[in-house]
């Protein structure tokens, strides 16, 4: 059961309820915003870095997908886990690269560069002192130093708000599988997701 109160589309600021689309969009895409809604000014400012990061992304769809899953797997982050966007599956994502992200660097359906950014996230998830020289070399043989910086941010915003969500423990609307008890660890890879757009 969510730990905190989940307002109503009804309940939502206006401005921010016309600005997320409450209305045309189901409580699991919805999402955090129905918590978050409480401070409206605050969710403002999350939606403008989260909608930057979208909008004005160099990065692959999948590729960005790929790390929010595997993220989402060391967050424990069941609604991170559950959904799928549209605009990553548009891009190539399957369940098959999914299911990769269980042992991403022995995948043959990622590619280096995937791997070199799935590795970042994993790193940045777990022991962020551990993102040396060598690490960021790797990154620079895939990516430019502006992608580099897109995929930090990235990170940041799916780390951050990812543990918090979890803390959250949002999951009444989603697949049964991301209900179970807390305690359980479980995997974005063979389960049951949702796509979102």
């Amino acid at each position: 059961m969510t730990r905190l109160t989940k307002l109503t589309p009804d309940e939502l600021d206006p401005a921010l309820r016309a600005r997320i689309r409450a209305d045309e969009r189901t409580p699991l895409e919805q999402g955090l915003m129905r918590i978050i809604g409480q401070r409206p000014e605050l969710a403002d400012g999350l939606i403008a870095f989260a909608g930057a990061l979208k909008v004005h992304s160099t990065l692959p769809r999948r590729l960005v997908e790929l790390v929010r899953l595997r993220v989402a797997f060391f967050n424990q982050c069941r609604s991170c886990m559950a959904i799928r966007y549209q605009d990553a599956l548009a891009d190539g994502l399957t369940e098959g690269a999914v299911c990769s992200l269980e042992r991403p660097e022995e995948s043959e359906d990622l590619t280096d560069a995937e791997k070199a950014a799935v590795r970042y996230g994993e790193l940045f998830a777990t022991d962020h002192l551990a993102i040396d020289d060598a690490v960021y070399d790797e990154l620079r043989t895939h990516f430019t130093e502006s992608e580099i910086i897109e995929l930090g941010l990235n990170c940041a915003l799916f780390v951050g708000v990812g543990r918090l969500a979890a803390t959250w423990h949002m999951v009444e609307e989603l697949p049964e599988a991301f209900q179970a008890p807390e305690g359980v660890r479980l995997s974005p890879w063979g389960n049951e997701a949702v796509v979102v757009r």
